[in-house]
């Protein structure tokens, strides 16, 4: 713990609301103003409930402050630990004037009292106590409502509540003072002092009870009570304007209740409100050691205050206001027997300051707070019993902002006075507010605005306002940039006056339970914190600093007196450094350059212009410093941060942790109020320490530039000055350059899309359990100004860590000493900032919560020279980058951060989470990291970078190279790197990763057409692997919607293994005829058995085969299940694999075949689903079916079929068509034209005559060596008693007269077949033999001819049977006879020439 002083220093803790939302409640009790009424100056106060320095109290740290003007009480509800709704309240009291002291609070278990008096009236609030509104006393909510949420039930103008003072006969004027108390019973009392004097006490019954008003005068003479009403005039008596009370306090002891009343006489009353007596009287001008003529000098700003303490008991503080000072007397009341009272002096306390606004005492010191001749405010406290020579304490009340701006050259005008006026220490809103209004000229009212639509509306009016004071219409830059500064200014001061009346004190007040001081402002209120000993030595007055001879920044007393010489040095160097001199200090810091080379120029601007001769000061006063390295390592050593132990130890839920530690790091110091509190103590000391350190660095400059003239030690220290002194101070300037930046600098708001992708980022990161994004904070604001990025970074992260910390060293376990638990969490946060600190906390908060912007600034302040977490900054400016979509910068980052991730925790501890075990390396768990990250972003050309340099890394480990390499491979081909994704895969050592990225790359290019590039890869020992990746993805998939056969078959096309193309191709085609029975599917048939019989014709027809799993045979695939058999047990064995070996001319086959299928379905596509699985056999009678003769004439030729089926069918056709009429004629010219005729005939002709001309045709083009074609047709038609055409039996008798004669008889035909006999025994005789297809008619050298007398038997048998064909048989018979007539003169001669006997 950093070294405290006994000063304290303000800081404003007013929030950046635009207008602090105050419920307005009137009260209007039917009075009059009064003629000639006092105006009161406005004052505040405040009251701090009793358990406020308790842990896990609902009203720990939590108080109410007022504030009063005029006919007005402003009432605010406030707490450090939880955010208060509903908080803020204004009592407006019509036609009356709230008096002074005339607000007070009391508490009760049940209840809280505001007790308020007026000049005509008074009142009581009864509001319920924060325990009652809750149902447990333990409270970790972020938002409580307040008490005052429900003040408006409340009725100020309810008698019981509400009275109205009652004014006696002649009396004029009204009470000028007041106070009130609630006695033990619940009455309400007022106590006012009498414009006339005396005292009225004006009492409420309780407000839970019946009862009236009752009125009580208290005088010196005598003591009279009545109901209502002052006593008339005549009894009262006169009374002296002596008694004109100026101050009035109250305590009740025991059973009474004193009032103790300071008078316009100097002299100080105890009356006895139980007894209606006054018990002491003591005259205050006895304890003033020069009090002559005062005495006769009416007191007119005399103040009394009491506190009590069981230790020191009831003890009074009395102001006497004199001219040219001023006195505290602290008396303490003394009891003796008898009822008797005496007051025993304790200390008298002078102050030169003459305006005194408000003071308060406490059971050890009296603070106070003054107005000066510039209406500032000096507030300064003292102990009133323990002090060095009556010196009071310091207390550093903030300075008002600067009268002026520095505008440097290179700035922009309204960029710097909105960065002055916007920034979160100098203005309150309300005071931007009203100078907006009045420099609008009041032309509209600015309504409630947010914090970034108010600089808007400020822009946009002074902009205006310069706009319409132009008059040229052409002016330089420089002029225009003139304009600005001057409109800017204006503006500026207007902000500065209404900041001046909004900073006006107005009160104080110190709890007596925690020690917490707060001085109320007009506008705000500030809290008062201890200063630590560094600071104070800077802060310090110089008749404070000359009179000091110790500091506890030191034990040694000659090093202490050797840093409070420098000190003195170093106040005199700031005040020689000018603005311009400042400003040339900051923009060497801002811009990176060396502090020590700014220092030296401001060193040679001070001697140049050292008219004051302020160096030759600064080197007398170095003489007194006997050794002034070890002073200024002193110095150093109290302004650095840098702690070893990291803070917050192993978080706030340690296993070590009590109860009540873990219980209190959800509550304490959890507002807003106490975020913005804190944020402005760190920025303040920050802002100091660094002016502390320039003008230090200054004077290590002043000591090197005149060496031995003031250094008594020699060139020794010298060395060590240049060596060691100066670059820890230049470093240690630039830390707190980079605090101060940080605690100014605003947060910006986030979208809530922008907050999820970010946690989705720390997920993947596995980041998302140690920080905790701002998703519930921005509710927490509720309407305020932005945060700024510490009060984020507290609220968020740091306060658990800050407060476990705390309260782990708490000493007591339940009370809270503020003094002690300010400073500590003070010095922790500023800790936790530090960024020499191993602690990285901050930075990954604003990471956390999309503070993007913020944290590339904080890491480009940061670079240069600081050399703690340099890879954890560069990954999260990686980050960054990634945000902004920069993603070359991004990964440049987090290749820079690995050569860290050994080193520094958060890099640690980000691959510290990493679950695989085969991982050998950190940076190998931090490359894995990083590229989940640039996945989750969707960067595939960075994380094919990073990972390609991640594999230099991995070495001889096969795992993370095989995962590298598969990274590389995925985002290769997402990029549509089909080459490089290829070799990606080629260089993975792992066999299964490579086939899962084979199949991927397969799979994908199949998606994207992309088949050229998936053929043409060399696949080297990876042949086989691809083809059973094709096959299987073929076999397993719709046929139509992948095409992994076709694919297939260019992959051995291309290879020029034509076989294996064949088998491709084919199964592809045998499939599509199992499965897809359409039109389409059948198309695609013919194209596969086409494409199969190519590939087989381009080999050599010994090899010209392939194999066919046969029938039933199923697809073996690895890893398949083993089958069952229909009685649910395993196979005994594997059914063996049958396969059919299919030549070229089975191919050629199942190509007709599916050819004519095709055939079918183009013609009638209702039979595509029949047509697919139909055999050779059923597809012809299908063909025949639908007049497809020429496709069933093919497919039976191919096939081995008999044709008689087909002329079957056909002859059936011209049957139809020869009887049928119109309509059948037309239905037949369809499938006629699917038949090609040998002879175009040009005549138009009938369907039928067509169809019988295409009848002919095949009997032409398919003859049949036995006449089978013929006697099949002649059978049809005879069949169905059609007559035959003379050119069909002009062929048959042509070609198997016989057979003609057979049928003919068959179907009794006998004048037909009697005709034929005849014209075939002339055949034979020679008569017309060329009719029926007789070479050589009988003769003696022609071969033996024959005729079918079986036939002619049957046929003279059935002509003898019937007697009207016996003319037919006699004919025939004749005709016989004639021919063996001939037979047997043949046969003679042939004997004869033979020379054989007949």
């Amino acid at each position: 713990m950093a070294a405290l002083e006994r000063s304290f220093i303000e800081i404003c803790g007013f929030e950046r609301e635009s207008v602090q939302r105050f419920r307005e409640v009137t009260v209007n009790l039917g009075v009059s103003s009064l003629p000639g009424s006092v105006k009161f100056a406005d004052s505040a106060g405040a009251f701090h409930y009793e358990e406020s320095g308790k842990l896990l109290s609902v009203t720990s740290h939590r108080f109410i402050r007022w504030s009063t003007s005029g006919d007005s009480v402003q009432l605010v509800e406030q707490c450090l630990d939880t955010n208060l709704l509903n908080n803020a309240v204004k009592l407006r009291f019509i036609h009356c004037t709230v008096l002074p002291g005339g607000v007070s609070v009391h508490e009760t278990l049940n209840n809280v009292f505001i007790l308020i008096s007026t000049n005509q009236s008074v009142h009581r609030l009864v509001l319920p106590h924060p325990t009652r509104m809750y149902r447990s006393e333990l409270v970790t909510e972020l938002h409580m409502q307040s008490i005052f949420t429900d003040v408006g039930k409340h009725s100020l103008q309810d008698p019981s509540h509400s009275t109205i003072i009652p004014s006696s006969a002649g009396q004029t004027g009204s009470p000028i003072t007041s106070t009130a108390w609630l006695s033990f019973h619940g009455e309400a009392h007022f106590a006012l002092a009498s414009p006339a004097g005396g005292i009225m006490v004006v009492t409420l019954p309780p407000h839970d009870a019946q009862g009236s008003v009752s009125v009580l005068e208290l005088k010196r003479s005598s003591m009279m009570t009545r109901l209502s009403g002052w006593m008339p005039s005549a009894i009262r008596g006169e009374q002296s304007p002596a008694d004109l009370v100026l101050s009035l306090a109250v305590r009740e002891l025991e059973e009474d209740t004193f009032i103790f009343a300071l008078c316009q006489d100097h002299r100080l009353r105890m009356w006895s409100f139980k007894d209606q007596t006054c018990l002491l009287e003591a005259d205050m001008l006895e304890y003033m050691p020069v009090s002559k003529g005062v005495k006769r000098l009416p007191g007119q700003a005399h103040r009394l205050r009491l506190a009590f303490s069981s230790t020191t008991g009831l003890c009074l503080c009395v102001y006497l206001a004199v001219p040219q000072k001023g006195q505290f007397t602290v008396l303490q009341l003394v009891g003796t027997d008898n009822n008797r009272y005496s007051l025993e002096h304790i200390s008298s306390l002078f102050s030169t300051q003459e305006t005194l606004v408000d003071f308060t005492l406490t059971s050890s010191d009296v603070w106070a707070v003054w107005v000066d001749e510039s209406n500032a405010a000096v507030v300064k406290y003292i102990n009133y019993e323990h002090n060095t020579g009556g010196q009071w304490n310091q207390v550093f009340v903030q300075p008002p902002p600067e009268e002026e701006v520095n505008v440097g050259v290179d700035m922009d005008p309204r960029e710097t006075y909105l960065e002055v006026l916007f920034s979160p220490l100098r203005f309150t809103a309300s005071a931007i507010v009203k100078a907006l209004q009045i420099y609008r000229r009041g032309s509209e009212r600015v309504s409630d605005l947010s914090w970034e639509s108010l600089k808007k509306e400020v822009t946009v009016a002074v902009e205006t306002e310069l706009q319409s004071s132009v008059t040229e219409f052409e002016f330089s830059q420089e002029e225009y940039r003139q304009l600005q500064v001057e409109f800017w200014s204006r503006f500026y001061s207007c902000c500065l006056q209404y900041q001046e009346v909004q900073s006006t004190p107005v009160g104080l007040t110190v709890s007596h339970h925690t020690g917490m001081a707060c001085l109320l402002r007009k506008g705000f209120m500030s809290f008062l914190l201890p200063c630590f000993a560094v600071d104070h030595l800077y802060l310090s007055y110089d008749q404070y600093l000359f009179s000091e001879d110790d500091t506890p920044i030191t034990d040694d007393p000659d090093v202490g007196r050797d840093v409070l010489q420098l000190v003195q040095c170093l106040r005199l160097v700031s005040d020689a450094v000018s603005g311009e001199m400042a400003y040339e200090m900051e923009k060497a810091l801002e811009y990176l350059q060396s502090p020590e080379r700014a220092a030296e120029l401001i060193l040679e601007s001070m001697l140049c212009n050292d008219n004051d001769d302020v160096i030759v000061d600064v080197q007398n006063k170095l003489q007194n410093v006997r050794n002034p390295t070890a002073a200024m390592m002193v110095l150093l050593r109290e302004l650095d941060l840098e702690t070893d132990s990291e803070v917050g130890g192993d978080g706030p839920t340690a296993a070590g942790d009590s109860l009540l530690v873990r219980m209190s790091v959800s509550q304490l110091l959890s507002s807003s109020c106490a975020a913005s509190l804190l944020s402005q103590a760190v920025s303040h000391m920050t802002l100091t320490r660094a002016l502390l350190l320039r003008d230090l660095l200054l004077l290590q400059k002043i000591y090197l530039r005149f060496g031995d003239n003031v250094f008594l030690g020699g060139g020794a220290q010298l060395l060590q000055l240049q060596q060691d002194l100066i670059p820890r101070t230049s470093h240690l300037l630039s830390s707190y350059h980079l605090l101060k930046h940080i605690s100014q600098s605003l947060s910006s708001s986030v979208a809530m899309d922008t907050l999820d992708a970010n946690l989705q980022h720390l997920t993947v990161l596995e980041l998302s359990d140690t920080v905790s994004p701002v998703s519930s904070m921005s509710s927490a604001r509720s309407g305020l100004g932005p945060q700024t990025v510490v009060e984020l970074f507290y609220q968020t992260s740091a306060r658990k860590l800050i407060v476990s910390q705390v309260l782990s060293q708490q000493t007591t376990s339940s009370q809270l000493v503020w003094s002690h638990v300010i400073s500590s969490v003070v010095q922790l946060l500023a800790q936790l900032l530090w960024p020499s600190n191993p602690g990285f906390q901050f930075p990954e908060c604003l990471m956390a919560n999309c503070q993007y912007t913020q944290l590339q600034e904080y890491v480009r302040l940061v670079g240069p020279w600081c050399q703690v977490n340099i890879g954890s900054c560069r990954f999260i400016l990686g980050q960054c980058y990634l945000a902004s979509g920069e993603g070359q910068k991004a990964l440049q980052c987090f290749q820079e951060a690995a050569t860290e991730v050994e080193k520094e925790d958060f890099l640690m501890r980000l691959t510290g989470s990493e679950d695989e075990d085969n991982v050998s390396t950190p940076r190998l768990q931090y490359y894995n990291k990083v590229l989940r990250l640039l996945e989750d972003v969707g960067l595939p050309e960075l994380i094919i970078q990073l990972s390609s340099l991640a594999i230099t890394e991995a070495g001889s480990d096969s795992n993370s190279q095989a995962a590298l390499w598969t990274r590389i491979f995925k985002h290769h081909l997402d990029l549509g790197h089909n080459n490089e994704a290829y070799a990606a895969l080629t260089q993975n050592p792992d066999t299964s990763m490579q086939l899962d990225c084979l199949r991927q790359l397969v799979v994908v290019l199949c998606e994207r057409s992309q088949l050229q590039d998936l053929v043409q890869f060399p696949y080297v020992n990876l042949h086989d692997e691809v083809v059973n990746i094709i096959e299987s993805r073929a076999r397993g998939l719709d046929l139509l919607t992948h095409n992994y056969y076709e694919l297939l078959y260019a992959f051995h096309v291309c290879r020029h293994n034509y076989r294996k193309a064949g088998t491709v191709m084919f199964e592809f085609g045998m499939r599509l005829g199992r499965e897809v029975r359409t039109l389409l599917g059948l198309q695609k048939q013919v194209n596969c058995f086409l494409a199969a019989l190519n590939c087989l014709r381009l080999i050599r027809p010994e090899y010209a085969w392939i194999v066919q799993p046969s029938s039933g045979a199923t697809y073996d695939r690895p890893g398949a299940s083993p089958k069952r058999n229909s009685d649910g047990e395993f196979s005994s064995e594997p059914a063996k694999r049958q396969v059919d070996i299919l030549e070229l001319d089975d191919l050629e086959k199942e190509y007709i075949l599916s050819r004519s299928r095709l055939t079918l379905a183009r013609h009638h596509p209702p039979s595509a689903a029949i047509a697919g699985g139909a055999s050779a056999v059923e597809l012809v009678a299908l063909l025949v079916q639908n007049g497809l003769f020429d496709s069933a004439l093919t497919l039976c030729r191919s096939f081995g079929l008999n044709l008689s089926h087909v002329f079957e069918g056909l002859t059936f056709k011209c049957i139809k068509l020869q009887f049928g009429g119109e309509e059948s004629q037309n239905e037949a010219w369809s499938w006629l034209a699917a038949n090609q005729l040998s002879v175009v005939n040009t005549k138009e002709s009938s369907a039928a005559d067509e169809a019988w001309r295409l009848l002919a045709s095949y009997l032409d083009r398919y003859p049949s060596s036995n006449g089978q074609h013929h006697r099949c047709i002649v059978h049809k038609l005879l069949s169905h008693g059609v007559p035959l055409p003379d050119w069909l039996v002009k062929s048959y008798k042509r070609l198997d007269a016989p057979s003609l004669l057979r049928l003919l008889l068959n179907f009794d035909l006998l004048e037909a077949a009697a005709e034929l006999v005849l014209e075939y025994v002339d055949a034979v005789l020679g008569r017309g033999h060329q009719y029926f297809g007789i070479q050589r008619p009988l003769s003696s050298t022609s071969p033996p001819s024959w005729l079918p007398y079986t036939s002619i038997d049957q046929l003279l048998q059935a002509l003898n049977e019937t007697q009207t064909h016996s003319n037919l048989s006699t004919r025939v018979r004749d005709k016989l006879d004639e021919y063996h007539r001939v037979v047997e003169q043949v046969t003679r001669r042939r004997l004869a020439a033979h020379g054989a006997p007949y």
